[in-house]
């Protein structure tokens, strides 16, 4: 059946209709949530929220724009009235200065909204639109969304949209009701904070077989307690966060004595799977403390590389990220 002709017979009432015309946008809208909120799961509930509200006002689509255009502006407001609700999501590096030796203890910020990883592995290769200038996969990285939790609601839609989506400046004014001249000045402030706050990387990415040596000499370093082979992986001034922890460590000294002090010695037993997160390679943590038992999850480890060397560790602490990714619960200690 024809776009149209389904089109016409959601319309007409029909939801089964209308959910076929969503689904093949589904993945495509729910990371442009997630790029907008910084949160899989406030991605989850403004995608819901926003399919709604399409469904309700489907009737007064008129089809001046594309269908996928039409609901990108939906979505796009429907995350813009979150961000107004709930402000931005952060890092630990967004709280204050790196530590200079390790905090034993480190207790949870309950009153911060963390940012959290994305499990992207429906999410397609390539750019969304020949104009973009992002990646999609490139366009989730933790950096990039970091950064983009810096920025006002406004910039931060219009970037994306722009940016990664490849809307014109004038579509976008019609998404977010405003002027060309609005969404131009927008655009120039947040591709200015957006450079300030991601560092030029430098050199290529490594090759694919590269990052699975990578993950797995990281997870097997940690599940042997081998310091100086987990050393051995990283770069000088590698960084080290464990959100919804607070303290976080910068450069290889202290990176090294959180590592010996804590998940080397002290956590208990580990147990890994590779995993790939906002476009990175990564790993899910799982830890059995008694000696006895299944291992139980712990944290996503997003690993951002530079080169052939780990230059970012972000330790997501918590089983609720485990579900999205696909995860099992728990892990035989067998």
């Amino acid at each position: 059946m024809s776009e149209r002709a389904e089109l016409d017979r959601a319309r007409a009432g029909d939801g089964a209709a209308f959910d076929r015309l969503v689904r093949p946008l589904r993945g495509e809208l729910h990371a442009h949530c997630y790029r907008m909120l910084g949160s899989t799961h406030d991605a989850d509930d403004a995608l819901q929220d926003a399919l709604l509200r399409a469904w309700r006002a489907l009737a007064r689509f008129e089809g001046r724009s594309s269908l996928r255009s039409w609901l990108y502006t939906v979505a796009t407001r429907t995350c813009l009235d979150t961000v107004a609700a709930r402000g931005r999501r952060a890092l630990p590096v967004d709280l204050g200065p790196a530590s200079d030796r390790t905090v034993l203890g480190d207790a949870p910020l309950t009153d911060v909204s963390w940012l959290g990883p994305y499990p992207d592995a429906d999410l397609a290769q390539g750019r969304a639109a020949p104009d973009a200038r992002y990646e999609q996969r490139e366009a989730v990285e933790l950096a990039f969304v970091a950064a983009l939790q810096h920025l006002p609601g406004n910039q931060r839609a219009a970037l994306l949209l722009f940016e990664v989506l490849g809307f014109s400046v004038a579509e976008i004014a019609t998404v977010m009701d405003t002027s060309t001249a609005s969404v131009n000045s927008a655009l120039q402030r947040a591709r200015r904070i957006v450079a300030e706050r991601i560092p030029d990387a430098g050199g290529q990415r490594a090759p694919d077989t590269r990052l699975r040596e990578i993950v797995a000499d990281y997870a097997a370093a940690l599940e042997r307690g081998d310091a100086e082979a987990l050393v051995a992986l990283l770069t000088e001034d590698v960084t080290w966060s464990m959100p919804p922890l607070p303290h976080w460590y910068r450069g290889i000294d202290a990176v090294t004595d959180f590592a010996v002090r804590v998940p080397l010695t002290s956590c208990g037993a580990w147990r890994h799977l590779p995993t790939s997160a906002n476009g990175q390679p990564a790993v899910a943590g799982y830890l059995r403390r008694d000696g006895a038992g299944a291992y139980l999850p712990w944290s996503i480890d997003v690993l951002t590389v530079r080169g052939d060397r780990i230059a970012e560790v972000t330790s997501f602490i918590g089983a609720e990220h485990f579900a999205p990714f696909g995860l099992p619960a728990a892990l035989s200690p067998e």
